[in-house]
């Protein structure tokens, strides 16, 4: 199906109208996202994403329809996992809860206009290599590989190269001004962390989409269908990321689930680089005569590597148990953090919850507890927040 101009200006026109209502009627004034505020527009953008996928279907066959939704699951699973660097990259800024949000649109702006320059970059190399199916192959089966390997988390953090060079050469404040960019500081302009965490977040963007990029082109070279799949994969992630708060890390085994789908796209773009190759030391240059892996063998091995990859993460009680500790630790440090937020019915919900999770650890298995590496300091971290909250009732 060849996709009229006039389709994709009605389809880009959309996506930058649902942009540009999420900013003026939910970012423009900070606030902290209610848990049924969240819920209700993340299931909005995956219904219109459901609809456009059907709609494509309808009109554009069963396979371009099968191609679609097999992208936007892969897209949307990677998506996903990116939450998490987010949540450990705005930790490391301590940025303020309320503010959050602007920091998430401005990722996903940042995301969508990186990976469409990556996706027309793409498309030209592939249209003028064949061969580049192959190196795509590879990335994908190194980034499956890498996935395995024990993640170490500093590498995530908020001081990498291009942070330390902005501070060093640029006249940044400590501290946030609410949610602005700039500041003055002692009668000079400096620009706030919430500039320093915007360029963190974009800088991990454009590492995101050497992954997603090649991924999706493993499951459908229709740029058309990238772009739509890729971008309505973005559409709600910050609401997502509200509503997953307290459950992202439960989904200990996503990694593996991830790293699974990546290794089964890169096998299925070197398959389908060998049936199209004309590299002349493979087979004398001749196309080599391999099963290609169908679209609906694609989606069907997506959707079933996610589902146990979830469902096993939420009965494992190791995940279970790792989701209450990473809960504890990060709400004992949000409430002893006064940077935090200057909401107090905030500061106290937090609490609450880290109530909550202390009794959770209490009738916890001491070697589901044990497994964890920071156990004892989450311990303490826990003692700090009781001691500083009996402090503050006694005011």
């Amino acid at each position: 199906m060849i996709v009229s101009p006039l389709i994709w200006g009605i389809t880009i026109v959309v996506i930058l109208g649902l942009l540009a209502f999420d900013y003026f009627f939910h970012i423009r004034k900070a606030h902290i996202p209610s848990l049924r505020e969240a819920a209700v527009w993340s299931s909005i953008y995956v219904g219109l994403a459901l609809v456009f996928g059907v709609i494509v279907w309808i009109f554009g066959g069963a396979t371009m329809g099968g191609e679609y939704f097999a992208g936007y699951i892969t897209e949307k699973a990677l998506s996903v996992d990116n939450l998490f660097v987010f949540l450990v990259i705005m930790a490391s800024f301590k940025v303020p809860r309320e503010d959050q949000q602007k920091v998430l649109l401005f990722g996903i702006v940042f995301a969508l206009i990186a990976r469409t320059g990556f996706i027309f970059a793409g498309a030209a190399l592939i249209n003028t290599w064949s061969w580049m199916f192959y190196i795509f192959g590879i990335i994908l089966l190194v980034t499956a590989g890498n996935l395995l390997k024990k993640e170490d988390s500093g590498g995530d953090d908020a001081d990498n190269f291009i942070i330390r060079l902005a501070k060093r050469f640029l006249h940044t404040s400590e501290h946030y001004d609410g949610d602005k960019l700039f500041t003055v500081v002692n009668g000079k302009k400096a620009l706030t962390p919430m500039l320093l965490v915007m360029v963190a977040i974009g800088g991990t963007d454009l590492l995101f989409a050497l992954d997603s990029i090649p991924a999706i082109f493993g499951l459908t070279q229709n740029v058309f269908i990238v772009f739509t799949a890729t971008a309505f994969s973005l559409m709600g992630l910050r609401q997502l990321y509200f509503l997953l708060d307290g459950l992202l890390d439960r989904l200990i085994y996503l990694s593996y689930g991830l790293a699974a789908i990546l290794a089964f796209i890169g096998v299925k773009l070197v398959l389908h680089a060998l049936h199209e190759n004309n590299l002349p030391f493979i087979n004398g240059g001749e196309h080599v005569p391999v099963v290609e892996i169908s679209t609906g063998l694609s989606l069907t091995v997506i959707i079933g590597v996610l589902a146990v990859t979830v469902i096993g993460s939420l009965v494992s009680n190791s995940g279970k148990a790792q989701t209450v500790l990473n809960n504890a630790r990060r709400h004992a440090e949000s409430y002893l953090e006064l940077e935090y937020t200057a909401d107090m019915a905030e500061r106290e919900r937090v609490y609450n919850l880290l109530m909550d999770e202390e009794k959770a650890i209490a009738v916890m298995e001491t070697k589901y507890r044990d497994k964890h590496p920071e156990s004892e300091a989450i311990l303490e971290q826990m003692a700090e927040a009781h001691r500083q909250h009996t402090e503050h009732l006694a005011r």
